[in-house]
């Protein structure tokens, strides 16, 4: 279809409108182009939403959402230089780059992306959008007041915490932690304690409220803390959530065995917030709190969807929503997300409106910054040349088109190293000099390691070929094949 076309239906559906895969036949140059907001949460795992799959979840506006898209059930993010994952994921979104290139991008303060023309807000810019970011940022080094036309309420990496809100609950009786106590700060910091969520959603609709006759499209960039720790919701949320009921994931350990060896030691900030070794309670404890702060900010997405409504912009606004990276909350022993299982790689992705199909997923291969040339696409706008992420348009379109990618490829410092095709994973700890095999098909929570199995070498040596291609295309010089000369040599 072509670009113009595939915009021009912005005009004529609504998020719950009906997709017509036919072109029409007119084109208007005069149409203008939708606007665009883009929801982007912190730390929410890949069926994190009820209608992802995690049923315990309650979440309907952002199901409704889904209802009314299309969803990618195979999206990742390739992992992070430090543990700071997400300021990674947000990087390689704005530039366009692979992992490592990012990286070298970085060191030098992004200044030949940006002067290319290549940096996200620039490319929406010059096809005519205003530009607008409220929350999370952490791009230290590519600032979003010098990016953006307008930016508010910047916030950083995640809210400030207390000693308290570590190391716990140690028992029952624990409850030198509340999440509803504003007394504490962390996102009930800031004038009258109103929750950062809460603010984002008010920002957010006021910026909508303002700019409802806008004559030029509205670029909007919406990015939530939540629900990102420390996990605190006002008290209603959290008693949605009884704890007797909430279950453990089956690939609860109570310690990794190879924490210390892939980056993910007790000292790690993230692992510390629960106490070792894990215990049930304490990690029911942490998903009731992450259910609730999802429930929480579900709310406040969906007062934003209201006033996209009352607005009436709804039936011209190209609904994105994505995720940073996921998160572990007990899985395999861990509660971060500095790893390579799924649970940690895997992110929610969602087209909505503009004609879109509704209520559809695809299982295709795809990363998480595959979502700004989509999106480039959607408004038929070119994507620059050095963009190194793919649009996948033509997926969302059609189901039954090939993945554009056979395989993907993760990496966590250099601790650890992935790549999986539609079936299977290849996983590698190399100070441990473990290695895993997973058939994701058969064995999706990562439990059951095939790697040794006679029957399986074959898929090995495949998989490890395609991680030297794709490593080399993310700008990685790590040497994986030097510490695993049994797998790599021919």
């Amino acid at each position: 279809m072509n670009k113009l076309l595939f915009t021009s239906l912005c005009m004529s559906s609504s998020i719950l409108g009906t997709y017509n895969g036919d072109a029409q036949s007119q084109t208007d140059l005069s149409v203008q182009k939708p606007n665009v907001l883009f929801v982007f949460v912190d730390d929410l795992t890949f069926d994190g939403l009820n209608t992802l799959g995690n049923k315990e979840i309650i979440s309907p506006n952002m199901d409704k959402l889904i209802k009314s898209g299309v969803s990618f059930n195979n999206t990742y993010n390739m992992g992070g230089w430090h543990g700071a994952i997400s300021m990674a994921s947000r990087a390689q979104l704005f530039t366009g780059l692979y992992l490592w290139n990012t990286h070298h991008a970085e060191k030098n303060r992004y200044k030949e992306v940006s002067a290319n023309g290549q940096v996200w807000t620039s490319v929406m810019k010059e096809a005519g959008y205003k530009t607008y970011h409220s929350g999370k940022w952490h791009v230290p080094t590519l600032p979003a007041n010098k990016i953006f036309d307008e930016a508010e309420s910047i916030r950083p990496g995640m809210p400030g915490t207390v000693k308290s809100s570590y190391n716990r609950p140690l028992s029952v009786g624990d409850t030198a932690w509340i999440p509803w106590d504003t007394s504490i700060g962390g996102f009930w910091a800031g004038e009258g304690n109103v929750h950062w969520s809460e603010v984002l959603a008010n920002l957010t609709i006021d910026y909508l409220n303002e700019n409802k006759n806008s004559k030029e499209p509205l670029f909007i960039s919406c990015a939530f803390n939540a629900p990102h720790d420390p996990r605190q919701a006002p008290k209603e949320y959290v008693d949605m959530y009884d704890l007797d009921k909430i279950k453990l994931p089956k690939s609860y350990l109570s310690i990794h065995p190879y924490l210390n060896e892939m980056g993910c030691p007790k000292s790690l900030r993230d692992e510390k917030l629960a106490p070792y070794p894990r215990t049930a309670y304490s990690i029911k404890k942490h998903i009731q709190e992450y259910y609730a702060i999802i429930t929480h900010m579900d709310a406040q997405i969906g007062r934003i969807f209201e006033a996209l409504e009352k607005n009436g912009m709804l039936e011209n606004t190209l609904i994105v929503f994505s995720a940073d990276n996921g998160l572990a909350l007990g899985k395999h022993g861990l509660v971060g997300k500095q790893s390579m299982y799924d649970h940690s790689m895997k992110v929610p992705l969602v087209f909505a409106g503009c004609g879109l199909p509704e209520g559809e997923s695809r299982d295709q291969l795809v990363y998480l910054q595959d979502l700004v040339p989509t999106i480039y696409d959607l408004i038929g706008v070119e994507t620059p040349e050095g963009v190194e992420y793919v649009s996948q348009l033509d997926i969302i379109k059609n189901k039954k088109v090939d993945a554009k990618r056979d395989c993907v490829y993760g990496a966590y410092m250099n601790l650890q190293r992935m790549v999986r095709n539609d079936r299977y994973k290849l996983f590698f700890i190399p100070k441990a000099k473990q290695v895993y095999l997973f058939d994701l098909k058969k064995d999706p929570e990562e439990v059951n390691n095939l790697y040794g199995q006679k029957k399986y070498d074959k898929i090995v040596k495949e998989l490890a070929s395609r991680y030297l291609s794709l490593a080399e295309e993310s700008g990685d010089r790590f040497n994986l094949s030097a510490i695993y000369p049994e797998i790599f040599e021919n």
